[in-house]
């Protein structure tokens, strides 16, 4: 087994002993709404948020995007689950700002293993084989992160199965100071019809 298996295991067994009535927790989330976010490691949305388990449902994928699977998730969330508003959260420092659809097709046409990034940009350090799939994929990297939540909120609003009476915020979170800046254009653009 490895190290990580072994602490993710460990930890889990720790969970379980205090797990308590946890088990009674109902299927919708009890504060009724939903936040979208990047998947990276420094954003913990039960902590910038004030959430317990069982309070909100969050979905999360790289860069915090509208993309089909996110929305698909939304629409369960509120049409079967009975969220009523909400949030689409990116970051400062992301990731995904660090590369464009180009680069990701050129490093995964290259090689499989993963690559690095310097001053100079990003580089494959692997030998093939590479793939030509990654040409199929919408990466949905962006320049520009205010922009990037505009963008998305306004998809949400504007899809056909999103109900025009959920409110959908936007907001970056500050990496450097754990503070939720609220993007008005977006906001703007989610508020309720």
């Amino acid at each position: 087994m490895s190290h990580i298996l072994d602490e993710v295991l460990a930890a889990n067994a720790e969970y379980v002993a205090d797990f308590g009535d946890k088990s009674n927790l109902p299927l919708p989330p009890g504060r009724h709404f939903a936040i979208l976010t990047c998947m990276d490691a420094r954003l913990d949305p039960a902590k910038y948020a004030g959430l317990a388990e069982g309070d909100a449902h969050v979905i999360r994928n790289a860069g915090g995007r509208a993309s089909d699977d996110a929305i698909r998730s939304l629409v369960i969330s509120y049409k079967l689950l009975g969220t009523r508003e909400w949030f689409v959260i990116h970051h400062t420092d992301c990731g995904m700002e660090t590369f464009t659809d180009d680069i990701m097709r050129e490093l995964l046409a290259s090689s499989l293993k993963t690559a690095t990034v310097d001053s100079s940009g990003w580089h494959d350090t692997g030998k093939g084989p590479g793939s030509n799939e990654a040409n199929y994929i919408d990466w949905l990297t962006f320049s520009d992160n205010a922009r990037s939540v505009i963008e998305d909120v306004e998809r949400i609003r504007n899809h056909p199965l999103v109900p025009h009476d959920i409110p959908v915020y936007g907001y970056i979170y500050d990496v450097k100071t754990g503070k939720l800046v609220e993007v008005p254009e977006a906001t703007r653009l989610g508020k309720v019809a």
